[in-house]
């Protein structure tokens, strides 16, 4: 089996009596798409800052790409790309200055390396327009082209998605598909339940602890504990008040113009539609439903 690309072993960060990151352990394998899921403040970027040698650890270690992150920073930066929250980008320069200035960071001055990394983000032909013009999808895609112009063959991208329309979050994860269709390890943070569903695997970090990592459809068969219903019924609220009262009732709540249930598996169609049955409540339509990725987390942050 190859060696890890990360490798953390109860990476531990304070910030005075603040326990940022809390004895983390977890392992990236060549090629992997991996998500760090959580809300913020779980110490998502923390960890990432941390990986790239940006702030020691108070406890613990990371071996990112053969190299200890707290001891030989430079090796680590120089091979891994990093696209931070807020997008490190120069508004009064343009597409290609902004390119022309981070590539000269990392000692790339190829004017065909340039051309290449935007021509893979789609920004070709744009190499004149000024940033301030840009819309926010598309300073996004700047922002990925300036972590990928060194050719990395390691991706932190940090909350990327943050802030831009949804077709504008496709297009981007299509962009991140094709890294790791060429090679290209990618951790990608985010707090968009859906988004993480396009990992293959994903970690959900709460108040700085990593509470698990697996495959989402691992997460959602192994931490989901019940059976989930869409129930469909004209008095939402009486519905809720109904299994808010009720035994076998895991959780409840309102999505969109219906009522999702998680039961436990005792208790079967029959069983529910007698709650609301008894209840003087009437049901128009109930049917099976899928757990997600926040099932998963709003379970695991219960416990």
């Amino acid at each position: 089996m190859p060696e890890p690309v990360v490798l953390v072993e109860n990476l531990t960060r304070r910030f005075g009596d603040f326990v940022a990151v809390d004895h983390v352990s977890f392992e990236i394998q060549p090629g992997e798409i991996v998500g760090y899921l959580g809300p913020n403040g779980s110490g998502k970027t923390t960890t990432i800052r941390m990986l790239l040698g940006l702030l020691a650890p108070d406890e613990g270690s990371a071996r990112v790409l053969g190299f200890d992150a707290a001891r030989q920073t430079e090796q680590v930066r120089a091979r891994a790309g990093y696209m931070s929250q807020k997008f490190a980008i120069y508004d009064d320069l343009t597409v290609w200055e902004n390119m022309q200035f981070y590539g000269g960071v990392y000692g790339i001055t190829s004017k065909a390396r340039i051309n290449e990394t935007l021509a893979h983000v789609g920004l070709e032909g744009h190499s004149a327009t000024l940033t301030r013009g840009l819309s926010a999808g598309w300073r996004q895609r700047l922002a990925l082209a300036i972590a990928l112009v060194h050719s990395p063959r390691l991706l932190f991208l940090d909350e990327p998605t943050s802030g831009v329309d949804p077709n504008a979050r496709r297009a981007f994860w299509d962009l991140i598909y094709d890294l790791a269709a060429d090679g290209v390890t990618i951790l990608v943070t985010t707090h968009y339940m859906d988004e993480a569903e396009y990992c293959g695997r994903v970690g959900v970090m709460r108040a700085g602890k990593l509470l698990a990592m697996d495959t989402p459809l691992a997460l959602k068969a192994n931490l989901v504990p019940g059976d989930v219903w869409e129930v469909y019924t004209p008095a939402l609220l009486a519905g809720l008040n109904t299994l808010a009262a009720a035994s076998g009732v895991l959780r409840s709540g309102l999505t969109g113009d219906h009522l999702r249930v998680i039961v436990e598996p005792v208790l079967g169609a029959t069983e529910l539609r007698n709650l609301f049955v008894q209840a003087g409540v009437g049901v128009t339509n109930m049917q099976r439903g899928e757990p997600t990725l926040e099932d998963v987390f709003l379970n695991l942050a219960k416990g």
